[in-house]
């Protein structure tokens, strides 16, 4: 019976995650305009808004430059170039291409060897609304000294408050959910081992002394 109890209070816990963390996702759009940062990153997805957002964000000085996380190997810039709004001058003086990012994580990874190699201390991350939660945390593990501006996408189908009614919206939602408890996991255990080497050192110092 005490197994029962546990394993209920541990469905009703997640189920009151979950729903949270759809509240989370909603609340990012529509998105609010972001104050100047020094520059601004897009991780590709299922479709080109998140590029021509960065891009657009680009075009209002948001940043000096934009870094699209994640290209496909196979395509070219003038591909990529003509998928997107703005200036060619624009695209051509101000916007990097990574191509080794196959996942989030190697979004973040990607993101913060860039963001260190030009100096930059600021980021405005730009990604669809569902995936924000996990591309923040990503970035902010492989980063932790960035600060990071989110600036969502919408997806439509998510917009709606009874996104639960719907299997293909309950599925995406509850997958990304799963995915960001997992980075969520993997930060906090990354974030518990970095500390302990510190701690020891203290304390081998202490006993030197």
């Amino acid at each position: 019976m005490k197994f029962l109890t546990f394993i209920a209070i541990i469905v009703v816990i997640w189920g009151v995650g979950l729903f949270a963390f759809a509240d989370r996702v909603r609340g990012y759009t529509p998105a609010a305009e972001p104050a100047r940062a020094d520059a601004i990153v897009a991780l590709t997805g299922p479709s080109a808004e998140r590029v021509n957002a960065a891009i657009r964000l680009l075009e209002q000085d948001k940043g000096e430059r934009v870094l699209i996380s994640g290209v496909n190997r196979e395509v070219r810039r003038q591909e990529l170039r003509a998928l997107t709004p703005g200036s060619n001058r624009l695209f051509n003086c101000c916007v990097d291409l990574g191509f080794e990012a196959e996942d989030t994580i190697g979004n973040a990874q990607e993101i913060a060897a860039w963001a260190d190699a030009k100096g930059y201390d600021s980021l405005i991350v730009v990604t669809s609304d569902y995936h924000m939660p996990r591309a923040l945390t990503e970035i902010r593990a492989a980063a932790p000294d960035l600060a990071l501006t989110p600036y969502a996408v919408e997806t439509p189908s998510l917009d709606n408050s009874r996104w639960w009614r719907a299997a293909v919206t309950a599925r995406r939602m509850t997958l990304e959910y799963m995915k960001y408890l997992a980075a969520l996991g993997r930060a906090l255990v990354g974030g518990a081992a970095a500390e302990r080497p510190a701690v020891e050192a203290d304390a081998s110092a202490e006993k030197a002394a």
